[in-house]
């Protein structure tokens, strides 16, 4: 190969080198510029700071047998260490702090919301077995007639209490916790332990709800009882009307002879039906997927609930679009004087705090001493948050006061940045302005505004604060067996179906919130593919 051709590869590959040698120099320059002592005195002490929280962070989660979270805690805190301390890996410097945070308030959320949609997690289901076996056993408790009185002193340790006893006719002190059978312990005497506070009596009065609730198993075997105390010094044996088997896998009332048996629902419970609680997490699969669809109590107020966040969503976009492209095509006239001012006064809403205006729009909505009724209706009492159609209405005003300013904004710069001789061309063609604004300047608008409105279909669809703060989400539904109302979104229902109430179900609002990234991925998929065709208009 001779010639240009040769010449042509020899350039090329020359600029490869040169460009290879600029790259060597920036990344030079750039390690230098972090290499000064003051930037590795700041890195040391960060990272000190990081191993220790971590450190902590593992021997805490060792503690409790927690061994996956302590072993990915040290795996990633050595990956840190690894990026910040080896020469190099510029790029991963930069992006670690990003990572971190990623993991721990996106991935790790999203990972456990899927875990916790396919168990029973919830108001009385939330721990393990033997957590439950020990709270229904202590919550059935009843002295025992004609038992010995134990003499007992009150310790403190790490601010949990001890009671330090021994047995009645015996002088070897025994030390025992809530979580502590009681037992001997080298070092211990009739006056106190080793590590140990002992509590005198002011502080024994100053603690005394928490000792009062305090119950001290005899020995591992829960069924001999517990010591409590109501005075501090005196405590006295009380034995559960609950019976555990741990064999059979049983716990049996002993008053009335019932049998409750683990069935695999997270439950002892009878042959009846009756379940003891509270019960224990345990994974149930899709079963609150299949609830969501086909429980008719939580199906109905759920399709009701979807049906009006997309119709909310909907709405508030179009409203919102449809008002704030009119005004920008109004004050965008050349010929209007004081354009400045009027767009400023237009996007006054916007700088407002949202979650201000929404309480401000409750108060002017309120049916007894509202703006709107008593002084634009002249003193009509309209229960506007009250009834369900005019609570929606109410809502769909609100956030169209609250989000005309930002479309107004955004196609107001899109109208500014349309060709001016796209429009000249139409105009010499003999378009009107009519057909102009149609076939012309909107379909190149919506070239430009179309992943706006995407992105604020998707906030519409989760806008949990103007519903929370405005109707709470009410009217309440009276046919349903979940709190949920009729101005509720998917993201408010799931918010009160996991925090609000006395039945807290964890799992069905994991499920819901499945529901809802699946939906609103489906429609952002959909709708960027829809701007893709558009975008062929430019």
């Amino acid at each position: 190969m001779t010639g240009p051709a040769v010449q042509e590869k020899t350039a090329v590959s020359a600029e490869d080198r040169a460009r290879s040698r600029r790259r060597r120099r920036a990344a030079a320059y750039a390690e230098a510029a972090s290499a000064g002592w003051k930037v590795w005195l700041v890195k040391i002490v960060a990272l000190a700071v990081i191993d220790a929280l971590a450190l902590y962070a593992v021997f805490a989660l060792a503690a409790s047998a927690q061994w996956t979270p302590a072993v990915l805690v040290a795996a990633g805190v050595l990956a840190i260490n690894a990026v910040y301390l080896i020469p190099g890996l510029l790029p991963a410097k930069y992006l670690t702090p990003g990572l971190v945070f990623l993991l721990i308030f996106q991935i790790f959320v999203v990972l456990y919301s899927g875990y916790v949609a396919f168990t029973n997690y919830g108001s009385g289901h939330n721990s393990t077995k033997d957590d439950a076996v020990q709270a229904l056993l202590l919550q059935s408790q009843t002295r025992v007639a004609d038992s010995p009185t134990f003499s007992v002193k009150v310790l403190e340790k790490d601010g949990k209490f001890f009671f330090l006893t021994a047995e009645p006719g015996s002088t070897a002190p025994l030390i025992g916790g809530a979580d502590r059978p009681l037992s001997t312990e080298p070092g211990i005497t009739a006056d106190g332990a080793p590590g140990f506070t002992t509590l005198d009596f002011p502080s024994v009065i100053a603690h005394q709800n928490d000792i009062a609730a305090l119950a001290v198993p005899l020995s591992h075997d829960l069924n001999q009882g517990y010591l409590k105390t109501t005075d501090g010094s005196k405590a006295y044996l009380f034995t559960s009307t609950l019976k555990w088997d741990p064999k059979a896998d049983t716990m049996t009332d002993t008053k009335t002879g019932v049998v409750y048996s683990d069935t695999g629902h997270g439950a002892f419970t009878a042959k009846d039906g009756k379940a003891l609680l509270p019960g224990w997490q345990v994974w149930v699969g899709m079963d609150n997927f299949v609830r969501a669809f086909s429980d008719q109590s939580i199906r109905g107020p759920f399709f009701a609930v979807l049906l009006w966040t997309f119709a909310f969503a909907i709405l508030s976009v179009a409203t919102t679009f449809i008002l704030g492209l009119f005004l920008a095509i109004v004050f965008n006239d050349p010929k209007m004087r004081s354009r400045k001012y009027y767009r400023l006064i237009m996007i006054l809403p916007y700088a407002f705090p949202a979650f201000l205006s929404a309480l401000v729009w409750a108060g002017l909505f309120n049916k007894d001493f509202g703006f709107i009724n008593q002084v634009v209706l002249g003193g009509a009492s309209i229960p506007w948050l009250t009834d369900p159609w005019l609570a929606k209405g109410a809502i769909l005003i609100a956030n169209l006061w609250l989000g005309f300013p930002y479309m107004f904004l955004v196609t107001t710069g899109a109208l500014q940045s349309l060709p001016d001789d796209v429009v000249e061309a139409a105009r010499v063609d003999g378009a009107s302005v009519w057909q102009t604004f149609r076939l012309i300047k909107f379909p190149l608008l919506l070239v430009a505004v179309a992943p706006l409105l995407i992105a604020s279909f998707a906030f519409n669809f989760n806008n949990f604060g103007l519903i929370f703060l405005l109707t709470n989400g009410g009217p309440q539904f009276t046919d349903a067996s979940i709190n949920v109302g009729s101005t509720d979104l998917l993201i408010s229902m799931v918010y009160k179906v996991a925090f609000v109430g006395s039945e807290r179900d964890y799992g069905l609002a994991s499920a819901f919130s499945i529901i809802i990234f699946v939906l609103v991925a489906a429609i952002s998929l959909i709708g960027f593919r829809q701007t893709k065709v558009l975008e062929d208009l430019n």
